[in-house]
């Protein structure tokens, strides 16, 4: 037998063997989980459910979520840590996290919008959470129902649906913090269990620096479940472990020369204090304009149950040994926020939710045991509390139902993905664009260069991108503003000035919804309006002249808007042309969605000269020979059949003065 014949030989019976081990080990593992399966899968597969369907819909995309996606594109196209500078704001892991998932699944590819690919990232994430969610609870003893009900809970509420949905960073921090729990818990293998239990929270902490804040009660956890005989050497070595992992990213920032400022550089240094320091806080409580209060108001609005149901059963279960832990961390951040001049993060609650829903389940378990099997005053507030979980169910049934109808069917970000389109469709590429971060990405694949798309935080604050616009807002030509851009112009002035010298050119949604694509004029407003009167003038004009041809049949609606300057010159100079050897028959002269009073640029044209221009759903002979005449600044940007008629469309972009 030949040395190959030998190898092969054994190399199939390391396969073999490789086989039958694994085998194996799944039939192990769903032995001995199979009392566990029947109750964890069904959660799992509603949890997946309420957060995959209509993801795309609601809620509508923002401004942190770009960033992030931003991000997370940066690093997986430009193998960037960001897509300008990065200013250590957030530590880089969460969102190189989600270039991962992107990359192994080609989730930028697969969507049309960035931030959806992001999306299913955190959601992903979200779903493994929901599964250490249940596993946690059964670590602190809770039943498998109540388990399962807590799983939920953190699944289901509104207020977690509308977080779990968005990208955010916390989200992709969660499942390695409850990991970290779990293996904080385990009693068997602690050395390798607190030592992964001390890894799994400080990629957490990379991923968001302020799940830092349950170091202490982690660090409890893992005191209380050690084995005394082997504490100092569990604990030694898990305390080496989150140095080591967590001060990598010191050694990023020293690597890159950022560690401290220098020669105008971003650095950490900058970046800690920026968080610690100077950066602004959230006001007061007692203000009802401050950011904490409208904070707590959207928290409020979403799911008023399950903040009055978790912060009880916070204080309440302080008195309960096993679940104390949990319980004053989330005593701990509750009383954070509230901290004076502290900022407060909107996605802060993240991180409170699942132990809201461990808390609300186990207290809920603990009262209907001692319902059933205690007397006295132990049993009076097991029945008080009963009724006030009885009661939050009342009260959370149409709630939910209400908030959760709205997460499934309600399509709240069309506005943006109307804008998008729009911009796309009648912006020149070469136009530069002030933008909502939760289109850059989209704006850049679409066919910008990433100078002519600024994000509108950097706009003031970036001097690589201060250097690129030596004239300031006058350097852009368009700005599209969102909720967020409308929330801050005092503080970005740039911004603000190239917003009020800009008009609306196209508009999508109303309201917080609402985004308005807006031409800067570098010569101020006033000389906007006064360029728009002359131009008005100057159709009107046109189509009076027009519409006194009989040889043009058009109906009085149109007719109304020709005369009064509501169209575009080049179209009233082209059926002009026309005009002049014979006759022509425009059967509409319709609006573009979003454009509103914006002068029409569009024109239905049903015959010339007698002839049908479409014949068969095809255009005839004398349409096409119609479209040829028609060159330089009176040729469409586009050309269609609607309706059964020739339809030719114009660019939104200002024709030059055609009329002497």
């Amino acid at each position: 037998m030949t040395s190959a014949t030998v190898s092969r030989a054994r190399f199939r019976d390391f396969i073999a063997e490789s086989g039958r081990s694994l085998s194996g080990t799944f039939t192990r593992f769903f032995v001995r989980h199979r009392l566990a399966i029947p109750w964890l899968s069904p959660v799992l597969v509603i949890s997946a459910l309420a957060s995959l369907v209509n993801f795309g819909g609601a809620p509508q995309r923002i401004d942190d979520e770009g960033t992030y996606t931003a991000q997370a594109y940066a690093v997986s196209a430009f193998g960037q840590l960001a897509h300008y500078t990065y200013s250590y704001d957030h530590p880089p892991l969460g969102w190189i996290q989600i270039a991962g998932y992107a990359q192994l699944t080609g989730a930028f590819a697969r969507y049309d919008l960035a931030v959806l690919a992001a999306r299913e990232a955190v959601i992903v994430a979200t779903l493994i959470s929901v599964a250490l969610v249940w596993v946690l609870a059964r670590r602190l003893g809770l039943g498998r129902a109540a388990s399962s009900a807590a799983a939920l809970v953190f699944a289901l509420s509104p207020l977690a649906l509308q977080f779990h949905r968005t990208v955010y960073l916390d989200n992709i921090a969660l499942p390695w913090l409850l990991a970290a729990f779990v293996l904080a818990l385990n009693k068997r293998s602690q050395l390798a269990s607190f030592a992964a239990s001390a890894a799994f929270f400080s990629i957490a902490v990379l991923s968001k620096e302020t799940f830092l804040l349950a170091l202490p009660f982690l660090a409890w956890m893992m005191v209380r479940s050690s084995h005394q005989a082997t504490r100092r050497y569990t604990l030694s070595v898990a305390g080496t472990v989150l140095v080591l992992v967590g001060s990598s990213y010191l050694l990023l920032a020293a690597i890159k020369g950022e560690l401290v400022p220098s020669n105008g550089k971003s650095s950490l240094t900058d970046g800690v204090l920026f968080q610690l320091g100077s950066r602004a806080g959230s006001g007061s409580v007692f203000d009802p304009n401050s950011l904490i209060v409208r904070t707590f108001s959207m928290w409020w609005q979403l799911d008023p149950v399950i903040i009055v149901l978790g912060t009880l059963a916070s204080f309440a279960a302080l008195f309960f040994t096993r679940l104390r832990p949990i319980a004053a961390l989330m005593v701990f951040l509750i009383v954070a926020m509230f901290r004076p001049n502290g900022y407060l993060p909107v996605p802060y609650v993240i991180v409170l939710l699942p132990f809201s829903a461990i808390l609300i389940a186990a207290l809920a378990e603990k009262a209907v045991r001692t319902l059933r099997h205690s007397r006295g005053v132990t049993r009076v507030r097991a029945g008080a509390w009963v009724a006030i979980t009885a009661l939050a169910l009342v009260a959370a049934g149409p709630l939910w139902t209400t908030q959760l109808r709205g997460f499934l069917l309600s399509d709240l970000d069309s506005p943006l993905r109307s804008a998008e389109s729009w911009a796309v469709a009648n912006i020149p590429h070469t136009n530069r664009i002030i933008v909502d971060d939760s289109m850059w990405v989209d704006l850049v694949k679409a066919g910008w260069s990433r100078d002519n798309v600024v994000w509108y935080y950097k706009v003031d604050t970036d001097p690589a991108v201060k250097a690129k616009s030596p004239n300031g807002w006058k350097d852009s030509d368009y700005v599209i503003t969102t909720d967020s851009m409308r929330s801050f112009p005092n503080s970005l002035p740039e911004v603000k000035k190239a917003i009020v010298n800009s008009e609306v050119v196209a508009s999508f949604g109303s309201g917080t919804q609402a985004v308005d694509i807006r031409r800067i004029n570098p010569d101020g407003l006033s000389a906007a309006k006064k360029t728009a009167a002359a131009e008005t003038a100057q159709a009107s004009e046109v189509g009076s002249q027009l519409v006194a041809n009989p040889g043009l049949s058009v109906s009085s609606s149109d007719r109304d808007l020709l005369t009064g300057g509501r169209v575009d010159v080049r179209i009233p100079l082209a059926l002009g042309s026309q005009l002049a050897t014979g006759s022509v028959k425009v059967s509409g002269l319709p609006a573009q969605v979003g454009e509103g009073d914006q002068p029409r640029r569009a024109v239905r044209i049903s015959a010339l000269s007698g002839e049908a221009t479409v014949r068969g759903g095809s255009l005839t002979a004398v349409a096409r020979a119609y479209i040829n005449g028609l060159t330089g600044q009176y040729a469409p940007t586009s050309i269609s059949v609607v309706d059964g008629t020739l339809q030719l469309l114009y660019s939104s972009e200002a024709p030059l003065d055609l009329v002497p």
